[in-house]
């Protein structure tokens, strides 16, 4: 067979009906299969934003006194303040010092606390009222998931915060290491020191402004 003997090549004509119910079909089948695609892939893609997400954030809160008498040095303490995970720790004498040394302030982000993550009286290097107590909200500021504290070997100096989601580290203060996900310290509540052994949640007698709100990231 010639070249000339080929049957000639058939060209989609856009004046054709078929033609048209053709595009329409395949528009249409286009359209149903990323619908599918984006259904099927939502839940993992909502996964990813732990359960305290800003989405759900609560922001105001009834006032929490906190006994910390039976708080031994070295240990912490897990609570929930509305639906919010609290860490509350009871440093050791050499848990305080070794959050002020340089060799653990090269490794964070903001040492100094500039983002407005804690109250005017708790940007100091314990980011609390006291050195003694230390008072976290247990949120990883990257995604929402939960913290836990961790006082292993090979922790941060002064024990940490470790996010199991997505592998963010914080140091005993809750302020955030470098080369992580995360880039803000951990919140830190208004609260006052009703007693030395006594704390209330809810309200900074030196900074009354500061809510839960202001926070800049949680």
């Amino acid at each position: 067979m010639t070249d000339s003997d080929s049957p000639p090549y058939h060209q989609d004509n856009p004046t054709d009906g078929h033609y048209g119910r053709r595009r329409v079909l395949g528009t249409a089948a286009g359209v149903v299969g990323c619908a599918g695609l984006c259904a099927a892939s939502w839940p993992f893609l909502d996964s990813l934003n732990g359960p305290h997400s800003a989405k759900g954030r609560q922001t105001t809160f009834e006032p929490l006194d906190i006994d910390l008498s039976n708080l031994a040095p070295g240990s912490h303490r897990q609570l929930t303040w509305g639906n919010l995970p609290v860490a509350v720790t009871h440093r050791t004498k050499e848990q305080i010092k070794a959050l002020t040394q340089p060799t653990l302030l090269a490794q964070l982000r903001d040492p100094t606390s500039r983002s407005r993550q804690q109250p005017a009286d708790c940007r100091n290097p314990w980011r609390s009222l006291v050195p003694d107590y230390g008072v976290y909200v247990g949120i990883c500021t990257h995604l929402g998931c939960v913290t836990r504290f961790r006082n292993l070997e090979n922790d941060p100096p002064a024990g940490g915060f470790f996010c199991g989601c997505h592998g963010s580290w914080f140091d005993g203060a809750g302020r955030v290491l470098k080369n992580v996900p995360a880039a803000y310290n951990l919140p830190v509540p208004p609260a006052t020191l009703l007693a030395p052994t006594m704390l209330r949640l809810g309200r900074s007698a030196a900074d009354p402004a500061f809510t839960m709100a202001s926070i800049e990231r949680m």
